[in-house]
């Protein structure tokens, strides 16, 4: 696509180098890139799920690029579609997005992470919101990480910044899987291969139930998906795949999937 982002079509999987040596942090011209590249994604049907990694072996992202902050740039400036990073306002994404950290997630960097389905980790990678200490706060994060971790552990990060290893961020839940840097694209695939295998339509309705529901209880939930208003539920119920699993299953054969 550019030097900044690197983009491969490996199949039904897209998969995305953010590259800005020394550090992969995001300016506004980048975000806005990465959020046309994340709806175009969205939007093309022959893709069904995401991979963002980091160039280099340093850094995944630092985040906002403060350098670019110190020239003029705004924090309120233009992030294009999908918000800060292409990804953090994307609400609309019903397709699994996975994050293979390469190194430091740091910031907006961390905020990219939490904002994918899935996080695969090198073990050397590190994860951080230090936001408090350049007189900011971290706007995914704030709302994101308090679901992911404890809320004492979510608040220590948030407070004073410190720094999540690998190692500990799996031990919470937080990643899914810790690697080997040489090992870390190699899982992040074996993760999209096996949303690959699964019913299109399915996954869709998965991202789009699991959001809908994320602050109601199991019976406003339920009201909610008897409601008719999930548009990609609805049209799992009713699809030709929906009746493809269970005959396939019968058969003893794999299903053929049409999307449909």
């Amino acid at each position: 696509m550019n030097d900044v982002l690197k983009v491969t079509r490996n199949g039904q999987i897209l998969e995305v180098t953010l590259d800005r040596p020394k550090a992969n942090a995001i300016d506004a011209a980048t975000s806005r890139m990465m959020g046309a590249l994340f709806c175009e994604f969205r939007d093309d049907p022959a893709l069904r799920v995401a991979i963002i990694t980091g160039g280099g072996e340093k850094f995944f992202s630092a985040g906002w690029d403060l350098h670019a902050a110190a020239e003029g740039e705004a924090i309120d400036s233009d992030y294009g579609p999908g918000g800060f990073a292409g990804l953090t306002e994307l609400h609309d994404l019903n397709k699994p997005v996975i994050a293979a950290v390469n190194g430091m997630a740091v910031g907006g960097g961390f905020e990219l992470a939490l904002s994918c389905d899935l996080i695969v980790a090198a073990d050397h990678a590190q994860f951080s919101l230090p936001e408090v200490f350049v007189g900011l706060i971290a706007d995914a994060g704030s709302f994101r990480l308090p679901k992911r971790l404890p809320r004492p552990i979510a608040m220590e990060m948030l407070l004073t910044g410190r720094r999540m290893g690998a190692e500990e961020a799996a031990r919470w839940g937080l990643v899914n899987a810790v690697t080997t840097p040489g090992e870390l694209m190699g899982k992040a695939r074996e993760f999209a291969d096996a949303v690959i295998r699964a019913a299109p339509l399915a996954i869709a309705a998965v991202k789009e139930v699991t959001r809908a529901t994320e602050a109601l209880g199991a019976h406003a939930s339920y009201e909610l998906l008897r409601s008719g208003k999930l548009t990609a539920y609805e049209k799992m119920l009713t699809s030709e795949d929906a009746k493809e699993g269970p005959q396939a299953f019968a058969e003893k054969r794999e299903p053929v999937w049409k999307g449909r």
